[in-house]
């Protein structure tokens, strides 16, 4: 069995991103590099840049979050961006989906270790909580699939006017090109790709925007979402 890789101690920027939340910040990164890592939900050899390719690298993503708005992290996984991004902003409510139990395990623990009372762990995939769970302002993603993939499970989550902010890297412009036919189908006005983390994070986090008018998810999931909505009502006055 491979031994663990140590974690390194907290670079400056840190302290600075995550302010009256570092410790917290601390106790999150010690929990991916221990708990994380023996659950599988990390890899060992992320250990040692935990810090400039995971936390901060999330917690940036904060530049272009409005202000008091309803977040769905889809795919959470480990907790990434949604967990940095709760650690920095307390004004936002947001919800951790992720269809894994171990993963969704490990996330109730550190909402509940942290004390992160504006975030709420949700297990499931984003095509079968379509209905159930409140639109939201915004959605998020990293890592979990190529874009046109992502849309199909992320815009239609979205109330009218909202956007989807998903971490990408080298090949965000590619997969925004080779998605645009997808993203219009959805409901996508206006897509665009952002750098944040500058004096953050080298390189700068890439994230690709996707802004939706008002009926996000298109045609096909108006009717998907008009049937849940009925669905739900019927099960209410029962």
């Amino acid at each position: 069995m491979t031994e663990a890789a140590e974690l390194p101690p907290a670079p400056e920027q840190a302290r600075e991103v995550f302010g009256d939340r570092f410790e917290d910040a601390v106790r999150y990164a010690e929990l991916l590099a221990e708990a994380g890592v023996q659950r599988g939900l990390i890899g060992p050899r992320e250990v040692p840049r935990l810090w400039e390719r995971h936390l901060l690298n999330c917690a940036v993503l904060s530049e272009v979050v409005p202000e008091s708005v309803t977040v769905c992290d889809v795919g959470s996984g480990a907790g990434l961006p949604g967990i940095p991004l709760a650690l920095v902003r307390e004004d936002l409510k947001i919800t951790l989906l992720e269809p894994l139990l171990r993963r969704t395990n490990f996330l109730t623990e550190v909402v509940e270790l942290l004390g992160l009372d504006h975030v709420t762990v949700v297990r499931g995939r984003a095509e079968e909580v379509m209905g159930k769970l409140p639109p939201v302002h915004v959605v998020t993603a990293r890592a979990v699939a190529p874009l046109d993939r992502l849309a199909t499970w992320g815009i239609p989550l979205l109330r009218p006017y909202g956007e989807m902010l998903a971490l990408k890297g080298d090949t965000a412009e590619e997969e925004l090109k080779s998605a645009g036919t997808a993203l219009s189908k959805l409901g996508a006005v206006e897509t665009s790709i952002v750098h944040v983390g500058e004096g953050v994070v080298d390189p700068m986090s890439t994230v690709v925007r996707v802004e939706v008018g008002e009926s996000p998810g298109g045609v096909r999931f108006a009717a998907k979402r008009a049937k849940a909505a009925r669905t739900g009502r019927v099960r209410r006055r029962r």
